[in-house]
């Protein structure tokens, strides 16, 4: 109806200008904000927060003394988990699927878990599937507690505090966690100090290692070092000798000097050997002669051999 001022929305005055309500702000606001800031630094964005917790850590993490604890590992199989338990291979818990078969294996697990007084843990399928990222773990996961490495300084001090010549061997390129074992049980039945091995692309002491060493490891401790050839040096500066084993070197081993004293023996590769850099370091270069022909023995026999050469020298 003409005239009737109570209809919504419509014009009571003809004055312009800016309606009620915007506060004269809608030219202002068409000026625009600027260019788009990068998602690092937009408020509440995924990649803020994400740069926010990466300056928190780098912050917040304190610098690392060579050594450490390795990360835990987990066995999973009825066979592999039932010979780490037969070798004494030290763990944490043991973890039995509910409702699993039960076979000879598994009694045997459970049994060996209970008598070492090992902490039992029974769990659903998906529990297990999800902790073994899906691997076929039959019923059975052992978990393996982190590895205590020693640093390389901590063997040189306890062959002198035993007022003994150290007696040291350093892996420079093995990878197979079997080789580690068999090296450091020859270090402990021939009195030897420990066993050095590098931080990155080298093997560790997994259960795989345990198991080599026949429990050994519980005793001969293993260093692992950031830099191989920078802790050589270091050892060389404390008055050890360190010598490589090679093929080509130019020493035999009946003939060897420094093995009558403080010395580092250093065991590569059976492929590559030793590495150029670690090959420089070294005082000597010996070789195992092999009058039956074979082109080279793996890790863990020829730290053996020199090992038992270094004892028969000490008697």
């Amino acid at each position: 109806m003409a005239g009737n001022s109570q209809r919504r929305n419509r014009r009571t005055s003809n004055k312009k200008g800016a309606t009620a309500g915007t506060g004269g702000n809608r030219r202002r606001s068409l000026e625009g904000k600027g260019p788009t800031p990068p998602a690092e630094m937009r408020k509440g964005h995924a990649k803020q927060r994400a740069a926010h917790l990466k300056a928190r850590k780098a912050v917040a993490r304190p610098a690392r003394r060579p050594g450490g604890k390795s990360p835990s590992e987990l066995v999973v199989g009825r066979n592999p988990v039932v010979e780490a338990l037969r070798e004494g291979v030290p763990a944490n818990a043991l973890y039995v699927q509910q409702f699993i078969d039960s076979d000879d294996r598994v009694r045997e697990a459970v049994r060996l878990a209970t008598e070492s007084g090992l902490r039992l843990v029974e769990a659903p399928r998906p529990e297990l599937d999800r902790m073994t990222n899906h691997l076929n773990h039959q019923g059975l996961v052992l978990q393996i507690p982190p590895y205590d490495y020693a640093h390389p300084d901590d063997l040189s001090a306890a062959a002198s505090e035993a007022g003994e010549d150290a007696l040291i061997v350093a892996l420079d390129g093995v990878t197979d966690p079997r080789n580690l074992g068999a090296v450091v049980r020859s270090v402990s039945a021939f009195g030897g100090h420990g066993v050095v091995v590098p931080e990155r692309r080298a093997a560790g002491m997994t259960a795989s290692a345990w198991k080599t060493s026949a429990g050994t490891a519980a005793r001969t401790p293993v260093a692992r070092a950031t830099n191989l050839t920078r802790t050589l040096q270091a050892y060389q500066k404390e008055g050890i000798q360190v010598i490589g084993l090679d093929a080509e070197g130019g020493v035999e081993l009946s003939e060897a000097p420094a093995l009558d004293g403080p010395v580092v023996v250093v065991v590569g590769s059976e492929g590559k050997g030793l590495s150029r850099l670690v090959g420089e370091t070294c005082d000597a270069l010996v070789r195992i002669d092999m009058p039956g022909g074979a082109e080279s023995l793996n890790a863990g026999v020829a730290a053996g051999v020199v090992l038992y050469e270094a004892a028969r020298r000490r008697r």
